[in-house]
């Protein structure tokens, strides 16, 4: 079996269905670019069409390969400042290190935070130490991996509270056009997913969640499908009766169109529903 995906990638197939090729609400634009010497810029705006507030972010990117060191830099109109700088497979094949550090000049507030991880046939591990000036939290996960089964644990400790935040299960199986994947989160939320890639054209999900003493079950079904190369149609249901729709069109190379909109079922002539528009441009 291939290396396991890390925790937070679990399920990420039927994710994708629900999250991907929507962006409602929103008018966005990306811009991504790559210089000569290998350096990366991407640069992000957007406006939510509800509050109107809009924002963004410029963020550059540079690898270098030889030495398995990459560094990236990130900027948004927050004026929040990060650097993070990642070695990996140099001390070991299948260990990644970075250090990830934020600065907001507005405050003078800092962050820190060392992440650790390592992966190889079986296994995927990460340990990440976020600093805190009253105590560091202690973010841990760990996914095995068997013939297509996979477990994953996943916890939160905070030293300054001699606490655990944070105490999560996963279990699931990955064929080549089918996964299953269930968790449970703290004890009380219960979650699982179905992804299934029908054939070439057509991937659909359906996922349910629900709370420990609460008889509100949430669930949802949403369906990908590949008009032709450049475009793609995405189409997804929950039980509030909310649809969304989403239509991405590769215009040329490097230039995409995605719309989307979500529709209150129970309230059609009603109005409150959303419209949103999404803009790629790489070069």
């Amino acid at each position: 079996m291939a290396v396991p995906p890390a925790y937070a990638d679990l399920g990420k197939s039927a994710k994708d269905i629900f999250n991907k090729g929507y962006g409602y609400g929103v008018l966005k634009l990306d811009v991504k670019t790559k210089s000569q010497s290998g350096v990366e810029f991407a640069t992000s705006g957007s406006n939510n069409t509800d509050t109107g507030k809009s924002g963004g972010h410029l963020e550059t990117k540079y690898k270098m390969s030889e030495l398995g060191l990459s560094f990236n830099q990130k900027w948004n109109t927050d004026n929040t400042l990060t650097t993070e700088i990642t070695i990996e497979d140099q001390l070991a094949k299948g260990l990644k290190l970075a250090l990830d550090t934020s600065f907001v000049p507005n405050t003078g507030k800092k962050s820190a935070k060392l992440k650790t991880g390592y992966k190889r046939e079986f296994v995927n591990v990460g340990c990440d130490l976020d600093f805190d000036m009253a105590g560091p939290t202690v973010h841990g996960a760990a996914v095995l991996g068997y013939e297509g089964w996979l477990a994953g644990y996943q916890l939160a400790f905070d030293t300054a509270k001699s606490k655990l935040t944070q105490n999560n299960f996963a279990l699931g199986y990955k064929a080549g056009d089918f996964q299953l994947h269930t968790n449970v989160n703290d004890g009380t939320e219960f979650g699982g997913s179905i992804f299934q890639k029908v054939n070439s054209k057509l991937e659909t999900a359906v996922h349910l969640a629900w709370t420990a003493g609460s008889n509100n079950t949430r669930f949802g079904i949403g369906a990908k499908y590949q008009l032709d190369n450049d475009a793609t149609l995405s189409a997804k249901v929950n039980n509030a009766c909310l649809v969304g729709v989403g239509y991405t069109q590769t215009l040329r190379p490097g230039v995409k169109l995605t719309l989307s909109g979500l529709i209150d079922g129970k309230n059609v002539n009603g109005g409150g529903h959303k419209v949103g528009m999404g803009f790629e441009l790489e070069a």
